[in-house]
């Protein structure tokens, strides 16, 4: 890592020592290195009017120019600062020249018909055409806006937006900084989706070699020759953790690369608030900066119980709030390492531009287990797992789904006995001698206003067939038979996601926010993103309190362009035909317990409610 560091500061001092002021000119001013923080005027677009153009753009990271898709002309997009109350109106006009484009504005409660996914919830934007979004601001915190339309989000169009307190803010900081993590690559997206239709492991780098299972490397890696034979003949690889990887993608942090070193200022003492955005199309990163501890204050823009830690995995589309309070005056690096370890971003935090901390080297990568398989609940039992008992057939034997799920060409993996897996540990941070995150350390800062139980329960099974990169909800994509899934207006619904698959999914519901089921005292954790591990389970309780139709999907996303993706639809539209639920946009809410309550599994094709 320190030769690609180095390589690529090289790389940077010659290209861009001709044409730095090019490149900073590209950036908007939160994102340029040096950033003093967010207090100065003219860092965001605010108001009750916002003009966004998209249109195409040259962007440079280290000495290298390609293709991308911004708004108004910069990587990452322009941030949107609101205050919760007001009333917004983005007029959004599409310069590209020959393809449609839309804004979603991601974790917002908003009309349905405002949500800007097309063929949803609205046409899309034509080029040449403009579009004005307008809505109220009911909620505060950090959230994101990106592209709804094709795959422009690979290309950058994505950026973040903050809402402001109408009430003073529980978070005291003297300073914050916007930490924009992506992923960038100059190869179209459209060919990473071909090659990946190839060969599903077509990215991956690192497999496994005779010699590195059997000596030399990493202990926790090493596996019998028995337990090889058995991921041979699932015809599965225990490195496949990210379907785009390293050996493809440059890491970004607020729109600089690795060796660019994007630097946020700091003095002595100060708290300082960090609002992490995971606005990357595939990445899931794992976040820490050495040396000094991290304060999770927030969590997808709900505020939580303060909770201190050294380290957390950031899903794709998920954001975290962490307060930082560095004490000395020397520079800190702030790490995103990809979740194969494969590569990482870096920024650094310090008292004045220009200088640095040491970057840690790439951490030996993980492997997925038998509990990544779905057989943790088989180990835990004493049944039979691994080749020698069995295990390849067990995770093909499609007869262990339920009769809603169409197992056919599509589901080639079938977890035997999927547990919850919300108190684990990250995948590669299992035995980190430092404090992880998990779900079950959130707890909300208030509690969420709907007390009710679930009425019933609907299962979701999470399913793909790796090596034909094929993905979908219970074995169904999108436009191809899968119904919708239809709630009554105010209905309360414990939703179960069950991972089939050996590949983590964060899983977004648009217009909603959802109580992570924990079973924790202090509370669920109020979340629009769940990350669900391989072969787990995660529960969240809804209150379905906004009408319409709304985008339910993998928030990966080559997953949710091949077809794991399905609309939540809520009715009556008309709310003086219903009484209202409970307002939880910006509350929390409190365990419910771990029951089912009655267990009823809903079949997605019923009829409107």
């Amino acid at each position: 890592m320190t030769l690609s560091i180095e390589r690529r500061t090289l790389l940077r001092a010659g290209a861009l020592g001709l044409a730095g002021l090019g490149l900073s000119s590209l950036l908007p001013a939160w994102a340029r290195s040096g950033s003093a923080g967010l207090a100065p005027a003219g860092t965001a677009l605010s108001g009750e009017d916002i003009h966004l153009r998209i249109g195409a753009s040259h962007f440079t990271v280290g000495g290298r120019t390609g293709h991308a898709v911004t708004v108004n002309g910069v990587l990452p997009a322009p941030l949107i600062r609101l205050r919760e109350g007001q009333i917004v109106r983005l007029h959004v006009r599409n310069d590209l020249a020959d393809e449609d484009t839309s804004i979603h504005w991601h974790g917002l409660i908003l009309p349905f018909h405002m949500d800007g996914v097309p063929g949803i919830s609205f046409p899309g934007i034509a080029p040449g055409a403009t579009f004005t979004y307008e809505f109220p601001v009911r909620q505060n915190g950090t959230y994101w806006y990106h592209s709804h339309s094709g795959l422009q989000e690979q290309q950058g169009h994505y950026g973040p937006l903050v809402i402001d307190p109408a009430e003073p803010d529980p978070v005291a900081c003297d300073r914050e900084h916007v930490i924009v993590l992506s992923d960038w690559t100059y190869l179209h997206p459209h060919r990473i989706v071909e090659k990946v239709k190839q060969q599903g492991g077509y990215f991956n780098r690192q497999r496994q070699t005779v010699l590195g299972l059997l000596a030399g490397g990493d202990p926790e890696e090493r596996m019998t020759p028995m337990e090889r034979l058995a991921w041979g003949r699932m015809r599965m690889d225990p490195t496949d953790i990210a379907d785009v990887t390293g050996s493809l993608y440059t890491y970004l942090i607020n729109g600089h690369g690795p060796g660019e070193n994007w630097t946020g200022l700091f003095t002595p003492g100060e708290r300082v608030r960090l609002r992490i955005i995971n606005a990357s199309a595939m990445t899931i990163f794992n976040v820490r900066i050495p040396g000094l501890p991290m304060t999770v204050v927030q969590a997808d823009g709900q505020n939580v119980k303060p909770v201190e830690t050294d380290e957390f995995q950031i899903s794709v589309a998920e954001t975290y709030d962490v307060i930082v309070t560095p004490a000395e005056a020397k520079a800190y690096t702030l790490v995103a390492e990809s979740i194969d370890r494969s590569g990482l971003g870096r920024a650094t935090l310090a008292p004045r531009p220009g200088m640095e901390a040491p970057v840690p080297p790439l951490r030996p990568r993980p492997t997925l287990s038998m509990r990544d398989m779905g057989m943790g609940g088989m180990e835990e039992h004493g049944g039979e797992h691994g080749g020698s008992h069995g295990g390849g057939h067990a995770m093909r034997d499609t007869s262990r789904l339920p009769e809603t799920v169409k197992a056919g060409v599509g589901v080639d993996m079938v977890s035997p006995m999927p547990v919850d897996r919300t108190a684990d540990r990250p995948l590669g941070l299992e035995n980190a001698p430092h404090r992880v995150l998990t779900y079950h350390h959130l707890s909300p800062l208030v509690p969420f206003p709907d007390r009710r139980p679930p009425a019933r329960r609907i299962d979701i099974h999470l399913t793909g067939n790796m090596e034909r990169f094929m993905w979908s909800f219970d074995g169904q994509k999108l436009n191809e038979g899968l119904e919708p899934i239809r709630l009554a207006r105010g209905e309360r619904v414990r939703v179960r996601l069950i991972n089939n698959s050996m590949m983590n999914h964060p899983i977004h519901l648009h217009g909603h926010f959802f109580e992570v089921v924990t079973g924790m005292p202090g509370g669920n954790p109020v979340k629009h993103t769940v990350n669900v591990m391989p072969g787990g389970i995660a529960s969240f309780d809804l209150t379905a309190d906004a009408p319409g139709d709304w985008a339910f999907h993998c928030h990966l996303l080559y997953h949710m362009h091949a077809g794991m993706m399905n609309v939540v639809k809520i009715r009556p539209l008309d709310d003086a035909a219903a009484p209202p639920p409970p307002q939880n946009h910006q509350g929390h809410g409190e365990d419910h317990g771990g029951g089912d309550h009655g267990g009823h599994h809903a079949h997605h094709g019923g009829g409107e409610p």
